[in-house]
């Protein structure tokens, strides 16, 4: 598996509902830092997000094909991370 480091200017579009319902918390800091993706049937997004001043989350979030019709998905994620925490396939 190869997992390319993409340009953040040119992020994916992904706002923080679905991790805030699965997280039962709200952000008032919800910032894309850097992300990596993974092409599959569709890509896998793994984002590096600041949630406050040193607080980070990673989020995987789905995007299927085209054809598909389908918005962003939240896979699944990892809290407690910090800026320096690299950015892999979870």
């Amino acid at each position: 598996m190869k997992i390319g480091v993409v340009d953040v200017k040119e992020r994916p579009k992904y706002e923080p509902p679905q991790f805030e319902s699965k997280e039962n918390k709200t952000y008032d800091t919800f910032k894309a830092i850097v992300y990596k993706t993974q092409v599959v049937a569709g890509i896998n997004y793994f984002i590096k997000v600041q949630v406050c001043d040193d607080n980070y989350v990673h989020l995987r979030v789905f995007v299927g094909l085209p054809h598909e019709n389908q918005g962003p998905s939240l896979v699944s994620f990892q809290t407690g991370k910090t800026r320096d925490d690299p950015l892999t396939y979870f």
